[in-house]
């Protein structure tokens, strides 16, 4: 079958129900949840605003539109390379440079929504994820790794969101030997439901937050604030993700999309 049928079968399968596509999305509004840095490092994203230019009004009697503030890394969003020490000097680490068939891979889905209610500061290890593979099969190379946890439900509160106390966030995420792992199988990426890609007490690991310091290092991808992987299968599912290409960005807000083939 040659490139062009198969393209074609896809806009058939789509029309037909046959192949669904499900948004990765969080809404991108005043009550996004955003993640605050301590008051030592001085500078903190904005809360996301939209500036009205004009409305049908005298502005622009014909026409709505508006200008935003925000952060590139604020709601469901992209990480680049360049958003990490580890990475400002990996080749294509900026979200203009980067590969756009990059933009575009398998995903596997590995489901700890059962331990992370249990424990809100679970953590996935490599033996999670052999242990996965042993169950759904191998991650194949260039393909993303998304963790569910359905911390996503826990969007339209701030609070509940960042859920931290005295102590730091409370959150799950990746342990080291878990992205560890994930690089020896050449993935593209990994993904997480919560502010960002690390747990919310990875800033106590060797080294700190690695999902971040060993992914972007590599040249891979962060994928944060993701929701529905409830909706996804473990395998089988394409992601198609997108940042804006801004010029020199660290990272972007995105519009995230799975296509998924029906039972």
């Amino acid at each position: 079958m040659n490139a062009s049928q198969i393209l074609t079968d896809v806009v058939s399968a789509l029309s037909t129900g046959a192949i669904s596509v499900v948004d990765l999305t969080a809404p991108l509004g005043p009550d996004t949840p955003v993640l605050y840095l301590p008051p030592q490092f001085g500078k903190n994203t904005p809360k996301f605003k939209m500036h009205r230019i004009s409305e049908y009004d005298s502005d622009g009697p014909w026409w709505a539109w508006g200008w935003m503030e925000l952060g590139e890394h604020t709601g469901t969003h992209f990480d680049a390379p360049a958003h990490w020490i580890s990475g400002k000097d990996a080749p294509d680490n900026t979200t203009d440079k980067i590969p756009p068939r990059n933009f575009v891979a398998p995903c596997n889905v590995i489901d700890c929504s059962m331990e992370v209610r249990a424990n809100p500061d679970f953590l996935l290890t490599a033996d999670g994820v052999r242990a996965w593979e042993a169950e759904h099969g191998e991650i194949e190379a260039g393909s993303w790794v998304l963790m569910r946890s359905d911390w996503y439900k826990r969007n339209s509160s701030t609070e509940a969101f960042l859920n931290a106390d005295e102590n730091g966030p409370h959150s799950p995420g990746p342990s080291v030997d878990c992205i560890e792992y994930l690089l020896t199988k050449d993935v593209i990426g990994w993904g997480n439901e919560c502010v960002g890609t690390d747990a919310g007490s990875a800033a106590s690991f060797n080294p700190p937050f690695p999902a971040h310091h060993l992914m972007l290092e590599k040249s891979r991808y962060g994928l944060a604030s993701l929701c529905q992987l409830d909706k996804l299968p473990p395998k089988g599912a394409i992601l198609v993700v997108a940042p804006l290409k801004i010029v020199n960005g660290t990272g972007s807000p995105v519009r995230a999309l799975a296509l998924v083939p029906r039972s």
